[in-house]
């Protein structure tokens, strides 16, 4: 009981980030060769949307069924993977923590992947996005 009330409380004051979706998107950015032969190598034959997100590279693509999207710097190197999931398929502790704190109804949900490896999940809710880790 004491290991779920501390990890919920890591979750609560360290891990939550709420907040409006801001739009600092800027769509139909040209993408630096090296960061489209970066992604190239990653996902060969895939074709991307791309947008420039505050000076860095966020690529949206469909890739073996799944809605992904990836993040790179001006250098080309992968900062994060993000991969659309089942609301389902979240870890138990977030939608427990997203109910108990009355954040609203999760619409849809996204596991993403840092370049250290750290995971996160976003949880889509009304008037913004959660953004978790556990």
């Amino acid at each position: 009981m004491k290991k779920i009330i501390l990890v919920m409380a890591a979750m609560c004051i360290g891990s939550l980030a709420y907040s409006q979706e801001k739009n600092d998107k800027e769509e139909g950015t040209e993408v630096p060769e090296i960061v489209e032969k970066a992604f190239q190598k990653a996902y060969p034959n895939v074709k991307a949307e791309w947008e420039n997100e505050n000076g860095k590279y966020e690529g949206s693509f469909k890739y073996k069924g799944q809605e992904m999207s990836v993040l790179y710097n001006a250098q080309g190197i992968l900062e994060e993977r993000e991969t659309e999931i089942k609301v389902n398929e979240l870890p138990l502790k977030i939608p427990v923590y997203i109910t108990k704190n009355k954040l609203g109804k999760i619409k849809e949900a996204a596991k993403i992947v840092k370049a250290d490896g750290t995971v996160n999940y976003e949880a889509e809710i009304d008037g913004g996005d959660a953004l978790l880790s556990i």
